[in-house]
């Protein structure tokens, strides 16, 4: 018998004991636990109780077992929604398969309990929606998934929302990238599962009755299609409002929880330039670490991506005037001595202090934006600036930015 374990492996070291020489639907252990209205599995899957964690064990061939292994740690090094594998327990008894071991995710629910809860409502819009985001995820980062369906995900409440995990890999592929072939695949395999996912809920009567399986099933490939084609497709811009466009397009690409790789400018011709965006998902900090290496600016997360899509947007700026790639360090130091560090300096010296730096020229972009839409055209950043200087800052109350200061006890 052969235990190959994640590290840090102090987590499963209570799972030792367990049977492995036996198979695994015989088990008859005080800590196997049962998960209602759980998903269905081709497989043998037992829960298992152990240290403060609930694993699900899953028994399959062995070299399916190790393939699905080597993916989930992918998955989790790319910091993509999946469950955390624990390990793969193979070479066991003649005749038995391998075991899959992974951490149950905490205060999860599968989609049959989601539906048989009536707290939830009718949910499908909601777990649509999630399971839309993870295979878009999944598809930027070359992950084809092969099996995706309701009853291959977990789904955590998410601010009145679901956010969607992935449990099960052992049909995946990791590529590059994915083909237009491929992708589609994934789509209409996606489609044929949910609808018959939910042909069962309905004979089971838990689905609503105003709520058609084929509808549903047809609405999601038209959600993964819209949701793709924001994060991906080509727009021709008018020179006078690139950077203004390019703004938006990814201020509309952050609202949806994607992150911006690289921004490219083609030249279309007298209409303008062809604008391709690549977007991909970042790890947590990704963005303050990338800021602080090009600038040297120290930024919260969210103000880092902010600022970096500035950065962006100011770079294909430059490739345009300059008809050519600008590389990305001259592009992050002339943006900061032309862009950031001339907003800084020209705020009033009574109210410097009202918020920190980068917050300050977040607030500069946004009121550039706010007014950009309301102008229908790019007012540009020093315009914005002064604007905001004059009707914006001083209503930022002075508490704000004071920290230990006794209260005034005078007259």
């Amino acid at each position: 018998m052969h235990f190959v374990f994640t590290p840090p492996a102090t987590s499963a070291s209570g799972l030792l004991d367990l049977a492995w020489d036996e198979p695994l639907d015989a088990w008859d252990d005080e800590r196997l636990v049962e998960i209602r209205q759980r998903g269905l599995s081709r497989h043998t899957v037992r829960f298992v109780a152990e240290g403060g964690a609930v694993f699900a064990l899953k028994e399959l061939d062995a070299r399916l077992a190790r393939r699905e292994y080597r993916l989930l740690r992918r998955l989790r090094d790319l910091g993509l929604p999946a469950v955390e594998v624990v390990g793969v327990v193979v070479d066991r008894a003649p005749g038995l398969d391998a075991i899959l071991v992974t951490r149950f995710l905490d205060h999860s629910s599968s989609y049959r309990s989601l539906f048989a809860n009536a707290r939830y409502g009718h949910p499908s819009d909601r777990l649509l929606d999630a399971l839309v985001e993870l295979l878009v995820r999944l598809h930027l980062a070359g992950f084809m998934w092969g099996d995706c369906s309701l009853s291959n995900v977990l789904f955590r409440m998410d601010a009145g929302a679901f956010a969607a995990y992935l449990v099960d890999a052992e049909t995946a592929e990791m590529h590059p990238s994915l083909s237009e072939g491929q992708r589609r695949y994934d789509v209409d395999l996606a489609r044929e599962r949910i609808a018959g996912e939910l042909f069962d809920l309905a004979a089971a009567g838990t689905l609503p009755p105003s709520a058609d399986p084929i509808d549903i099933a047809d609405d999601t490939v038209r959600r993964y299609r819209a949701l793709w084609d924001e994060l991906t497709r080509e727009e021709v811009l008018h020179p006078a409002d690139q950077r203004y466009r390019i703004a938006e397009r990814l201020r509309r690409i952050n609202s949806l929880g994607f992150d911006v790789d690289e921004v490219e400018l083609v030249d279309a011709g007298p209409d303008g330039a062809r604008l391709r965006v690549r977007t991909r998902v970042a790890e947590p900090g990704h963005h303050r670490r990338i800021l602080m290496a090009r600038t040297g600016l120290d930024a919260q997360e969210n103000q880092a991506r902010r600022l970096l899509n500035d950065i962006a947007a100011f770079r294909g700026y430059l490739e345009r005037v300059r008809g050519g790639p600008v590389p990305e360090v001259v592009a992050s130091n002339q943006w900061l001595a032309e862009v950031y560090e001339p907003v800084i300096d020209a705020v009033p010296d009574d109210l410097r202090d009202r918020l920190d730096d980068v917050e300050l020229f977040h607030e500069v972009l946004e009121h550039r934006w706010f007014l950009s839409e309301k102008s229908g055209r790019d007012v540009g950043t020093t315009a914005a600036a002064r604007d905001y200087f004059a009707s914006v800052l001083p209503e930022v109350p002075e508490d704000l930015t004071e920290t230990g200061r006794p209260p005034d006890t005078s007259g």
